[in-house]
């Protein structure tokens, strides 16, 4: 009874617990898919300034610009700026993603984007391209391990179809992390390349990483985490599932010991019974029915030499 209410209480505590762990991967897969899609859509990996001339000054633009005087226009003359150094120059702010490189609009307002993809030096462009592709995968990859992991938490009632399904989205989820963490590398490495090689109108003066890229490796630690706790769940319930199989076989044994014991002393008392019936008891001295030997008994067996001799003479 004790093993039975151990297990019964062993078989709770499993379930309780390996629900708690799906519930946490699929958070954390949830969380991972969230951050790479709006880091993959996004113009924030990096950001900064770039330095570009001044305009010249006209009606419309009387700020940040380089005045002339009144001849401006006259090409015959020589116009001369006292203006030297950076003072010469505009620092204006870009930011920049996977698809698109947005700067500031120093002639009106807004920003003007441009393809990032013709931005990258022709040597580097197949590399950018393998990057956007691992990017897709990555998404892909994180939505196949989401969905198998939602599968066994919400549709599976057999630990058997639940373990397979927690194997599978353990595999898928560590190979998107893999593929996120190469896409990731392969983007910065062909940034660094294009602010060093890259057109001279477009490369930075000062950057640094934006929020899309805090984004993008987010995503990967999240993934990461997601994929070591589910097969941290599926190492675990292995486990208990052979611990709880190994207490059922205790209890099973116990409980054989148990009745062979109750058993062997059942068929026990029941000899015992079947041998006292059978058995004939005598009854002992002075008991009814018996003559006792006194006195006059002895005498009598005390006379019968006497009589044999008589008998023989």
């Amino acid at each position: 009874m004790n093993s039975s209410l151990h297990l019964q209480r062993l078989s709770w505590t499993m379930k309780t617990t390996r629900k708690c762990r799906a519930l946490l991967s699929v958070g954390l897969n949830l969380v991972a898919l969230f951050f790479s899609t709006t880091a993959f859509i996004t113009t924030y990996w990096c950001e900064g300034t770039q330095r570009v001339a001044k305009p010249n000054c006209s009606k419309d633009r009387l700020r940040n610009c380089i005045n002339y005087g009144v001849n401006e226009t006259d090409q015959s003359k020589v116009h001369y700026s006292w203006e030297t150094g950076d003072d010469r120059f505009l620092f204006r702010h870009f930011h920049t993603g996977i698809w698109y490189s947005c700067e500031e609009n120093i002639n009106g307002g807004g920003e003007k984007c441009r393809s990032f993809i013709d931005l990258a030096p022709a040597s580097e462009r197949g590399v950018l391209w393998l990057s956007v592709v691992s990017e897709v995968l990555y998404i892909m990859l994180l939505v196949v391990g989401f969905s198998l992991m939602c599968l066994e938490l919400f549709h599976s009632s057999n630990m058997i179809d639940g373990l397979k399904l927690n194997a599978f989205a353990a595999v898928f989820t560590v190979l998107s992390g893999l593929l996120g963490m190469v896409a990731h590398m392969m983007y910065t490495q062909v940034f660094q390349v294009t602010v060093s090689l890259g057109p001279e109108d477009w490369r930075p003066h000062t950057w640094d990483y934006g929020w899309s890229f805090c984004l993008a490796w987010g995503s990967f630690t999240c993934c990461m985490a997601a994929s070591v706790t589910t097969l941290n769940s599926y190492t675990k319930t292995v486990i208990e599932f052979r611990h709880k199989r190994k207490m059922f076989e205790q209890g099973l044994r116990e409980e054989q010991t148990f009745i062979d014991q109750e058993a062997l002393s059942y068929f026990r008392d029941r000899s015992v019974q079947s041998i006292s019936s059978s058995v004939e008891v005598f009854p002992g001295p002075g008991a009814s029915g018996g003559k006792p030997l006194g006195p006059a008994a002895s005498m009598d067996l005390g006379e019968i030499p006497e009589s044999l001799g008589e008998e023989q003479c």
